[in-house]
């Protein structure tokens, strides 16, 4: 909720001997005030203790009910009406506000005396009373002098009077602009297989700032780049329920389509080649947050500021910092997988689109479901060719064999057409999913469809480039001058059996470890909003029942 204005009121501006006087009447007349109807014998008592007249302890009565219940609306002279109030009857009240709506603050900058002509005007064909030029004038003098200067002088005039940060654009319409950000998860999840820790996850998440819901997210083990921007794009302009029922979530989450523009910071992620053609390509502009002004992104940083609060309730937080999590055991907690945290994560999206926003006044889940009866947004119905247009680009030479990248070899009979003329053709636009580089995506010479290609040795297993950089730089460590594809894949099934024997070694640890410190006398209490048969990390999963707004 946005803060209430707070004004000054006279706490540090009045006299100490008017302070202590008002606060001493507060003393009195705050309890009075709660009886209700004071009578003559309860004022008069009041007024000896205060040693004042009767009068002055109904004045302070009114005041006191009139205000906010505080001591600083006893002060001398702080009225609620009196001169300069607001005590224009409320027909002639509305005329100067029109007035000075569709006269003064306009670009052709009518005078004053003019506008105190119209206001006598419409008062006097109306029967009213007619204003002073002095109450017209102090009403003028009410208005937002940012608000004036621009509509009377233009935006480049009021510059000067903007604050040092500016302001964000005005955003309405629905995806008009998508704000992306990416954050380390405070938690620490397990692996499927032996739910072993594995490290934070970092996710990517999306929001559209007209509805203020929330249209992708994705969560990643490895750090932010162009592919994990590409991957929550992919989210956000797709249906979601295939990926919903992928991960058994049953929720409404109907959020999708293009965005008009991606806001984002100014990360190199968000400044790479793969991303911006990928944008070029879909019609998407690339809006970069104004230096030092965090600001104008400030609504993607809450929701990942409230996502992280959510988080730290889950077994295997980290939380903000180390001084925070003291001495709680994240690696020894941990209980969620990758899976099991982005369908915690899909539930919680899904209940907080339900609830009231307090900036919308509304759900946001009906604020898009109005604005997408309006404007209905365009989806992307193959997420696989979307996210290609996304993925890092490589820039490889035919040869006979097909493609080479990184030691790895490449080759489909889709090339073989290019393969005879490849002497004319250039390099080849490639692009390449980091997370599994089994197959590659070449752009035709004509620039306008890729061809899938896999590997030339069709055997070998999916790996990802982390593995193969990491098992090259391991060859070289090893003396080898160069590296051959046969090499490389060695090397990775060395690494994967390493890590598999690794586990299996911390897995038996552990079990040894709770078997000595297990106390077999008394049975361990059990939850009974779980069920016996529920798995602990089940319970886990399930999201918050309330849920901060993002």
């Amino acid at each position: 909720m946005a803060d209430e204005p707070v004004t000054e009121r006279g706490v540090l501006t009045a006299p100490a001997q008017a302070w202590e006087t008002a606060v001493r009447q507060a003393e009195v007349i705050g309890p009075l005030a709660e009886k209700g109807t004071v009578g003559l014998a309860e004022a008069d008592k009041a007024a000896a203790t205060l040693r004042i007249s009767r009068r002055q302890v109904y004045v302070l009565l009114r005041r006191w009910r009139a205000g906010e219940k505080v001591v600083s609306d006893l002060l001398p002279g702080r009225s609620s009406g009196g001169r300069g109030g607001g005590r224009l009857p409320q027909e002639v009240e509305a005329i100067v506000q029109e007035v000075l709506r569709e006269r003064y603050l306009t670009r052709q900058r009518r005078t004053v005396v003019s506008i105190c002509k119209e206001i006598a005007r419409r008062c006097r064909a109306r029967g009213l009373r007619v204003p002073s030029r002095g109450t017209v004038l102090r009403r003028i003098a009410r208005l937002d002098p940012l608000t004036v200067t621009t509509a009377r002088q233009g935006s480049e005039a009021a510059r000067p009077l903007h604050s040092a940060g500016g302001a964000p654009p005005v955003v309405t319409g629905l995806l008009e602009q998508v704000q992306v950000d990416h954050t380390p998860v405070d938690v620490i999840v397990v692996d499927e297989q032996h739910r072993l820790p594995i490290g934070r996850p970092y996710l990517t998440a999306a929001i559209d700032v007209a509805s203020r819901c929330v249209v992708g997210l994705v969560v990643t083990l490895e750090a932010p780049s162009a592919t994990s921007v590409g991957l929550c794009l992919a989210h956000t302009a797709t249906d979601k329920r295939p990926w919903l029922e992928r991960l058994g979530v049953e929720a409404q989450w109907p959020m999708s389509g293009k965005p008009c523009e991606l806001y984002v910071d100014n990360a190199a992620e968000f400044k790479s080649e793969a991303l911006r053609r990928g944008c070029d390509q879909h019609g998407i502009k690339v809006g970069y947050r104004p230096p030092g002004r965090p600001h104008f992104g400030g609504i993607v940083e809450r929701l990942i500021g409230t996502t992280m609060q959510m988080v730290h309730e889950l077994p295997g937080t980290t939380f903000s910092s180390t001084a925070e999590r003291g001495a709680y055991d994240s690696d020894g907690t941990a209980a969620l997988t990758l899976a099991e945290l982005q369908r915690w994560l899909a539930l919680a999206v899904a209940s907080y689109h339900g609830q009231v926003h307090e900036t919308l006044g509304r759900t946001p889940a009906g604020v898009w479901a109005d604005k997408a009866a309006a404007a209905p947004p365009v989806t992307v119905t193959s997420q696989t060719a979307f996210l290609v247009d996304f993925l890092p680009v490589i820039r490889r030479a035919l040869s006979r064999s097909g493609f080479v990248i990184d030691h790895v070899q490449y080759y489909s009979d889709a090339l073989k057409p290019w393969i005879a003329r490849r002497e004319r053709l250039g390099r080849f636009v490639l692009r390449r999913d980091p997370r599994d580089i089994s197959r590659i995506w070449a752009l035709s010479p004509d620039g306008f469809t890729y061809v899938e290609v896999g590997y030339r040795t069709l055997a070998r297993p999916p790996i990802t480039a982390w593995e193969q950089k990491a098992a090259i730089a391991r060859l070289r460590d090893l003396g080898r001058a160069e590296v051959d594809e046969n090499a490389l894949f060695a090397m990775v099934e060395q690494m994967r059996e390493i890590t598999d024997t690794a586990s299996a070694s911390t897995r038996k640890a552990r079990r040894d470890r709770q078997r000595r410190t297990e106390v077999p006398s008394r049975p361990l209490p059990t939850n009974p909003a779980v069920p016996p048969s529920a798995p602990a990390d089940e319970a886990a999963a399930r999201p918050f029942e309330v849920i901060e707004q993002w």
